[in-house]
């Protein structure tokens, strides 16, 4: 499109779209895929709003990068929340909250019809979110576009996924996150984002290799999961990364320690709890340690100058507050993504 007239220098337009970038989704060549979706969020909620209170921290983020010279250029796009979905979520939300409220105080379900007929609801509300999904994602991916996913809870991507394995074939996750998300129907929910990578691994078997960064919180049955893959998932835990950095390993060793465990091909799931609590206070899951954003933006201008093709990306859990803080920093995560994502394309 010609930009002759759209001054890069100036405050974001509201008027235009993620960023203040005067792009339409035809014109864009990438599009992100917002997903309002908090159904399974088992402490603190609001992540479902999080894709409009981006859009509106984004218009004052400079859309100059020294690191990717005009990638804004290529064009990028957020499309409006689907109010029928995130409807749906705040409905299936409020079940969600008897059943695991009922659940964590040692409640049997089998002696509660309401609640198994509540857990058999929510199950199959997600089952259906993550069908939309994929019908969003693959529709977007058979027009030529480049996708990202802006959540909601973690356990949104699912569908997109399946969709970006159709299209590219095999390829790898690198998952910035404070938990392994490795549970097995956590709670009983079949897709609750504490279990979107043991579902991911199990439904989706173009997925070939699985690395986490930042965990801090997890729990047995998912350290026994990561020792029994056979390589498939490699876990960094934030302790050894820690306790490495104060033996002396600066983190550009490390950093090339993670790209290697990488396919040539790499989708970047990034969770907002990766980050040092202080980036996102109010994000669902907080846990105490985590990356400074500067540590995540050299990893990734790693990853791409390995020669590694990024195919995707989601960026889930970004807290909403009232000085618009968390809103802040995750739109310059999501700025980042799609900078490395059309460079690497």
């Amino acid at each position: 499109m010609d930009l002759s007239k759209f001054d890069p220098n100036t405050s974001g337009n509201p008027n235009y779209n993620i960023f203040g970038l005067p792009f339409t989704e035809e014109e864009a060549r990438l599009v992100i895929l917002p997903v309002p979706w908090e159904v399974t969020v088992s402490y603190l909620a609001g992540t479902a709003r999080a894709p409009e209170r981006i859009l509106k921290a984004s218009l004052h983020v400079d859309i100059f990068d020294v690191d990717i010279y005009d990638g804004w250029k290529q064009g990028f796009f957020l499309r409006e929340p689907d109010k029928k979905i995130l409807l749906k979520s705040d409905y299936l939300r409020k079940e969600s909250e008897l059943y695991i409220n009922y659940i964590s105080h040692g409640e049997k379900l089998d002696d509660n019809r309401f609640m198994c007929k509540t857990l058999r609801e929510v199950n199959e509300g997600c089952e259906f979110l993550n069908g939309w999904v994929y019908e969003q994602a693959k529709a977007l991916l058979n027009k030529g576009k480049l996708v990202g996913i802006l959540g909601g809870d973690h356990s949104v991507p699912l569908g997109f996924y399946k969709a970006i394995a159709e299209k590219y074939g095999e390829f790898g996750i690198l998952q910035v996150d404070a938990h392994c998300d490795l549970r097995k129907a956590y709670m009983g929910l079949k897709y609750s984002h504490a279990s979107i990578m043991h579902n991911a691994l199990a439904e989706v078997p173009g997925i070939v290799k699985l690395v986490q960064i930042g965990v801090r919180d997890f729990c047995e049955s998912e350290w026994e999961y990561i020792q029994q893959s056979n390589n498939r998932v490699v876990t960094y835990f934030d302790k050894k990364i820690k306790e490495l950095q104060y033996e002396g390993h600066n983190w550009n060793v490390i950093t090339q320690q993670i790209i290697d465990n990488l396919p040539p091909k790499v989708f970047i799931s990034f969770d907002i709890d990766g980050l040092n609590r202080t980036l996102c206070p109010h994000t669902g899951m907080p846990v105490p340690g985590g990356f400074e954003a500067e540590q995540m933006f050299f990893l990734f201008k790693k990853i791409l100058d390995s020669g590694r093709k990024i195919i995707g990306f989601d960026l889930c859990e970004t807290g909403v507050s009232s000085n618009e803080w968390d809103e802040n920093v995750g739109a310059r995560v999501l700025f980042k993504l799609c900078n490395l994502t059309v460079a690497s394309n």
